[in-house]
C-alpha cells in the first residue's frame, strides 16, 4: 500500500503523467470528480483545478515544478507594478523586468550548455555547467540531485511566453491584472494546455475564469471526439511511423536507400504533424470538458498554397505570439523592404532558436526566413499566381516540399545526418529495388498515404464525419469510443512515446 501511495503522490521520472498513459485517465476522471462537486462554487472550482494543475506538474517534471511558482510569483507582482505605476518610465522598467527575469530563467535551463561550449571554444577555458536549483535543493532539502546535469523542464518554453505575454499586454493596457495569485497561477499553470500549448493568452482565458462553467451538449461531442482523434494521431499514426521507420533511417542514413531516406523525410512530415495536432486535440477536447476553451492551433498546415499561408496554419498560437510580441516590434513591414526581410530572418532564426540550443533549428528557422522573405518579394514585383485546381495542387506541392526539407535539418541529430541523407536521395535511389521497398515496408506506407490523405481531404468532408459523430445517440456512441480505445491501445507500443514538443 505504500508503494502504491509513493508511486501515486511521487515524480517517476520513468512513467511520466502524458496524454498516452492510463494514469493521466485515472487523473482525469479524479479531477472531474472534484470538478462536480465545486463547480457552482466558482472560487473553489478554481483553486481546485489549480491544485491539481500543480501536481500534473510535480509528476510531469519533478523539483522543476518549483521554477513554475518562482515565475507565477514574480509576474503576478510586476503585473499589478505594472497596472498601478504611474509615471511611463516605472512601467518600462517594471515589463522590462519582467522580461528580463523570463528570458533568463529560460536562458539557463535551456541554452546553458550552448552557451558554455562556445565560452570554451572561444576562451580555451574548461567551465562545466552547475544546476543551481539542483544545488539548492541539495542543500536546503538534502537530496541527492545531479548538480552538473540540466534536465530541460518541461514546458517552461510554452508557460514563459505565456507570462510575459500577460505583463507586456498589462503593459499595452490590453488586459487588468488578475484579481488574486491563485487565479494568475490557475491560468499559468492549467494542465491541459502546460506542458506543449498552445501558448494561451490572458486576454483569451482569464475572463473564462470568473464564468460560470456552461458545455452544451454539441460542444460534449466535440470534446471527445478531439480526444479520440488527438490519441489516434498520436498513438495509431505518429508512434507507429517513427518507431518501426523513421527514427531508424534518420539514426543511420547511410544505411538505406533514398528512396528510404526521402520516404522517411515524407514520413516524418506527417509524424511531427499528427504528435504535435494529436496532443493539441486532446488539450483543447480536455479543457473543453471543464468548460474551458482554448485556441486552434493547426488548421491543416500543409493544404497551404505558400509559406506563407503555412505559417497561418502551423503552430498557430506560437507563429501569432512571434508576430505580435517580437516582428511587430521590432517594426515589421513599416520601415522599408530591406527592414522587412530583416526582421522576417530575425523573427524566423530566435523562433527557429526557441525550440533549441542547436544550429540545426537556426537553419531551420533561416530556411523558413528565407521563404518568407522570397514569397513577400515575389508577390511585391509580379501580380502572378498560380490559378485553377492545378495550380493550386501546384502550390501545395511545392510549399509541402520547402517544409519538408526544412524538415529534414529539424529532425536531424546533426548536420553530418542532414548530409547523409541529402546524399542518398541524391545519389542512391536504387530505383530498380522500388517495388521491394514498397512491399517491405508496406503498412507503414499504407498508414503514411492514409494520414495524408486525411489531412488533405476537404474540410467539408471533414466537417461532415465529425457532424455525424457528434449528434450520432448515445448508444451508438458509447460502442465507438470503445471500439476506438480498444483498437487504440492494441497497436500502442510497450515503451512511452513522449510528444515531441515537451523536449522545447
Amino acid at each position: 500500500m505504500q508503494d502504491l501511495l509513493s508511486k501515486i503522490f511521487t515524480y517517476q521520472e520513468s512513467v511520466p503523467m502524458i496524454f498516452t498513459h492510463w494514469s493521466f485517465w485515472v487523473f482525469f476522471l479524479a479531477v472531474l470528480a472534484g470538478f462536480s462537486a465545486l463547480q457552482k462554487r466558482m472560487q473553489l472550482r478554481n483553486i481546485w483545478l489549480f491544485v491539481v494543475s500543480l501536481f500534473f506538474y510535480y509528476k510531469c517534471g519533478g523539483y522543476y515544478f518549483f521554477l513554475l511558482i518562482f515565475s507565477t510569483i514574480v509576474d503576478y507582482f510586476i503585473g499589478w507594478g505594472i497596472y498601478n505605476s504611474t509615471t511611463p518610465n516605472k512601467r518600462k522598467f517594471l515589463v522590462g523586468l519582467s522580461v528580463f527575469v523570463n528570458l533568463f530563467v529560460l536562458s539557463y535551463f535551456k541554452y546553458a550548455y550552448f552557451y558554455t561550449d562556445l565560452f570554451n571554444t572561444i576562451l580555451g577555458t574548461d567551465i562545466k555547467v552547475v544546476n543551481y536549483l539542483a544545488l539548492g535543493m541539495n542543500e536546503i532539502a538534502n537530496t541527492s540531485l545531479d548538480i552538473y546535469t540540466i534536465i530541460l523542464p518541461v514546458g517552461i518554453s510554452f508557460y514563459t511566453f505565456q507570462t510575459i505575454s500577460y505583463s507586456i499586454d498589462i503593459y499595452r493596457y490590453k488586459v487588468k491584472p488578475v484579481k488574486n495569485i491563485l487565479d494568475f497561477g490557475f491560468y499559468v499553470s492549467f494542465f491541459p494546455q502546460l506542458v506543449a500549448g498552445p501558448i494561451v493568452r490572458a486576454a483569451e482565458f482569464v475572463p473564462q475564469i470568473y464564468r460560470k462553467f456552461k458545455l452544451s451538449a454539441y460542444e460534449f461531442g466535440y470534446a471527445t471526439f478531439l480526444i479520440l482523434n488527438g490519441l489516434v494521431k498520436k498513438i495509431v499514426i505518429s508512434d507507429y511511423i517513427s518507431v518501426n521507420f523513421v527514427d531508424r533511417v534518420f539514426e543511420q542514413p547511410l544505411l538505406y536507400s533514398g528512396f528510404e531516406n526521402l520516404m522517411a523525410v515524407y514520413g516524418y512530415g506527417i509524424q511531427i504533424y499528427c504528435d504535435f495536432s494529436g496532443y493539441t486535440n486532446i488539450a483543447i477536447g480536455v479543457a473543453l470538458l471543464l468548460g474551458f476553451r482554448l485556441p486552434v492551433n493547426f488548421r491543416s498546415p500543409y493544404k497551404a498554397t505558400s509559406i506563407t499561408d503555412f505559417w497561418r496554419r502551423w503552430h498557430i498560437s506560437l507563429s501569432s505570439w512571434l508576430k505580435d510580441y517580437l516582428y511587430i516590434p521590432l517594426g515589421g513591414n513599416r520601415r522599408g523592404t530591406v527592414r522587412t526581410y530583416t526582421n522576417l530572418m530575425i523573427t524566423m532564426i530566435l523562433g527557429g532558436l526557441w525550440h533549441g540550443a542547436n544550429m540545426r533549428f537556426i537553419i531551420w528557422g533561416a530556411i523558413h526566413g528565407l521563404a518568407l522573405a522570397f514569397d513577400k518579394f515575389i508577390k511585391s514585383v509580379t501580380n502572378f499566381r498560380f490559378s485553377g485546381q492545378w495550380g493550386r495542387a501546384l502550390s501545395i506541392f511545392i510549399t509541402f516540399h520547402i517544409v519538408s526539407f526544412a524538415w529534414i535539418f529539424f529532425r536531424a541529430q546533426s548536420t553530418e545526418v542532414v548530409g547523409n541523407m541529402l546524399q542518398q536521395i541524391g545519389t542512391d535511389w536504387q530505383w530498380g529495388q522500388t517495388f521491394e521497398y514498397l512491399a517491405g515496408y508496406k503498412w507503414i506506407f499504407l498508414l503514411m498515404l492514409v494520414g495524408f490523405v486525411f489531412h488533405w481531404l476537404p474540410s467539408r468532408v471533414k466537417e461532415s464525419y465529425i457532424r455525424w459523430y457528434i449528434v450520432v445517440p448515445w448508444y451508438l456512441k458509447i460502442p465507438i469510443i470503445v471500439i476506438v480505445v480498444f483498437f487504440i491501445f492494441q497497436i500502442q507500443s510497450a515503451d512511452i512515446q513522449p510528444f515531441i514538443y515537451f523536449q522545447f
